[in-house]
Parts: C-alpha cells; structure tokens; sequence
C-alpha cells in the first residue's frame, strides 16, 4: 500500500488537505489524517497538489513522433512524454493510412498496452471519414464498412473505443448503429454533413464531434451543420485549447454553450496536455477546478471510463498527478 500524506487534493470541486490510501493501484481511502503501518509506503505530499490526472482522447503523437508511423520504441517514447506531462489516460489516435499500416500499427498498440495501462483505448480518426477532409492522407478514404471495422479491431485485440466518421458515407448510419451496439464511442468528424444527416447519426448512436470548427461543416445563417448541431443537440465536442486552432473567443462560446461537462480537452499533436489545461483556464476564464473537468471527468464519461478515471474517489484509480 501506498499513503500519500499531507497533500492538497482536488475532490468534490474543492482543494482539500486530506491524505489518500492506494493499493494495488485503487484508491482505497481519503481521510484527514490517515496513521501509516510499517508495510505502507508513505510519500510526503507536503505543499503538494494532488489532482486527477489528465485525459487525452484524440493525440496522433507527441515529441517529433507519430502512432501511424513510430515503432515500437517510439511509441514508448511517445508514451513517456505523455506521462512526463500528467496524462493518465491516452488513446493513441491512428489516421487514414492503407489497411496494412493501420493493422501493423493496431498491433503495435495494442502490445504496448499491456506494458502501459495509461492506454485504454485507440482512437480511429479514418479511414470512414469525407475524401474532402482527409487531412493529406496519401492513400484513399474508404466506406464505413463492419467487416472492415473487424478486421482492425481483431489486429488492435479489441481496444478500438473510439472512432471518428463521416456520417454522410454510405451506410454511415447503420454503421454507427452496429459500432454503439459493440461499445465503441462514435464522433463526427472529417466531414461535410448537414443537420439533417447529423442528426440521423445522433439518433444511431453518434455521441461527439471531434476536432470542434475544424475538417466539418460549419453554423451559418442558413445551416447549423455539423459544429452548431453539435452545440443545438448537446453532444460532446474534442477541442484543441491552443488559441490557434480554435480562436479564444469561439472557445469561450463553446464552453458557455456547452458547458464543461460536455467539452473535452484534445491535443492532436499541437500542444502538451499541461499547457493544454493551462490554456483552458487562461483563455476561458474558469477556475483550475472547472478548467479540468474539461480534461478529466468529461473525456472520462465520455468514452465510459467514469467509474475508474477522471476524479479522486474511493475505489477509482489511484490516477493523479501532484505538483507543486
């Protein structure tokens, strides 16, 4: 067992001095004033904050390496730079390549899970998305299609949780349909569809869009497309906090709109979760203790992870970071 004593830790939205008991990586105590025995490791978190640690559900790679073409030595390099900046929990996100590289890669992954818990899903941003949207893919988009979903899958050993689509594509719907139906999460994204369109996906399933504002169709007078349904039906939105990619002011509307229950903090490979955070804060104007909701407990709910991640509880994971 492990005590952390004496540290700051963010629980129910506040900073409390509390020490916290984890075993065999559950939390299995918070208390005031918790008295170690002699088999418990005791880490001073004296002037320490302790807070969940953050979650990334779309990030194609980080530290000049990329998941759709990083060995497996560079994954792990990837992956440590994930942990060196307080991530907890990654989805490693693979773009439109040819079925053989993506195979190749899924497996690379999914091995790599089992050395990293920090990786509890994979995140398939293509091939099913809009040939318009491909993001400079050298090979073609395909059509949403079960059989090929499955073969991915057998190759990432069943980790494939998230995936991003273009709900326009033939047999989309019934797609999205059959995805739900198997727990995988289903985003829009890489596409031109309009509310109609975005809406029958909702109905079969679709519970996010990835990417908010960009590679999608945008509000206008007319059309909400997909980035004004996504704020009309209250879905999740992936947003990178960087400034660039979307403008401070359209964040701050985002968060307004949707509320950070329904935000959740992205990287792609732009920035690091840290400063991610950091910007949420800066440039939307919250509090730490609402900015991070928008990288822990609403990417954890929505991908299903609520009852493990993205808060400090009793029989969660011992998944925090402290700093200070």
């Amino acid at each position: 067992m492990i005590l952390y004593k004496n540290g700051h830790a963010l629980i129910d939205d506040r900073l409390v001095r509390t020490d916290i008991v984890a075993n065999h990586g559950r939390i299995i105590e918070i208390s005031p004033e918790i008295v170690a025995d002699e088999q418990t490791e005791v880490i001073d978190c004296t002037d320490r904050y302790l807070l969940p640690a953050l979650v990334d559900l779309c990030s194609y790679g980080a530290n000049g390496l990329d998941f759709n073409t990083a060995d497996a030595n560079g994954m792990k390099k990837i992956l440590e730079y994930y942990i060196s900046h307080g991530v907890g929990t990654v989805f490693p996100t693979l773009k439109t390549d040819t079925d053989e590289k993506l195979c190749r890669q899924l497996a690379l992954i999914a091995t790599l899970a089992k050395e990293y818990p920090e990786i509890k899903g994979i995140h398939l941003d293509g091939p099913f998305i809009s040939p318009n949207h491909c993001d400079g893919a050298l090979v073609p988009t395909q059509q949403p299609s079960m059989d090929k979903f499955l073969t991915y899958q057998k190759a990432a050993e069943g980790k494939i949780k998230l995936i991003t689509l273009a709900p326009e594509l033939p047999n989309a719907i019934s797609f999205i349909s059959e995805l739900s139906a198997d727990k995988v999460t289903v985003s829009l994204g890489r596409s031109d569809a309009d509310a109609d369109t975005v809406y029958q996906a909702i109905h079969a399933g679709a519970v996010s869009v990835t990417d908010w504002c960009n590679d999608m169709s945008l509000l206008s007078a007319n059309e909400p497309g997909i980035a004004g349904s996504a704020l009309l039906h209250g879905l999740y939105t992936m947003t990178v906090f960087d400034g660039q990619r979307v403008a401070p002011d359209m964040l701050k509307l985002l968060v307004k709109v949707g509320g950070t229950g329904r935000v959740a903090g992205i990287t792609l490979n732009t920035a690091d979760a840290y400063q991610g955070l950091a910007n949420t804060v800066t440039l939307c104007g919250l509090r730490l203790a609402e900015a991070i909701k928008i990288w822990t407990t609403t990417p954890a709910r929505m991908v299903g992870l609520q009852n493990r991640i993205g808060t400090i509880e009793i029989n969660k994971d011992a998944d925090f970071i402290m700093f200070g």
